[in-house]
């Protein structure tokens, strides 16, 4: 059951962020501070809830960035000024709706 909480969260998040950015290219993404700190505030909310799944749920479906997203939320924690927003917009515009449709998918 907590796996399933974990997963429509994180799909929830996923949506929100597409929706986000919805029409926006790198520069309209960059131009924006507070778009910049919501995605980047998502995008941590969402590593932290992957340190939720259980070990096996997440051995189970290896095609999810589980660790990666764990990764990529301890970066933002603890070294928020050094966050690079060319990576995160790349993140953003093609890792998440690929996330999203894996997340989907279970």
């Amino acid at each position: 059951m907590r796996n399933e909480i974990v997963i429509h969260k994180l799909l929830a998040y996923a949506e929100k962020l597409m929706r986000y950015c919805e029409g926006l290219d790198y520069a309209g993404f960059s131009a924006d501070s507070k778009l910049v700190e919501a995605c980047v505030f998502n995008l941590s909310q969402m590593g932290e809830l992957c340190r939720a799944v259980d070990s096996g749920f997440a051995a189970a479906h290896p095609d999810i960035p589980w660790s990666e997203m764990v990764g990529l939320r301890n970066r933002i924690v603890h070294d928020y000024e050094g966050v690079n927003q060319l990576l995160i917009w790349q993140i953003l515009s093609d890792d998440i709706p690929a996330l999203r449709d894996m997340l989907s998918a279970l």
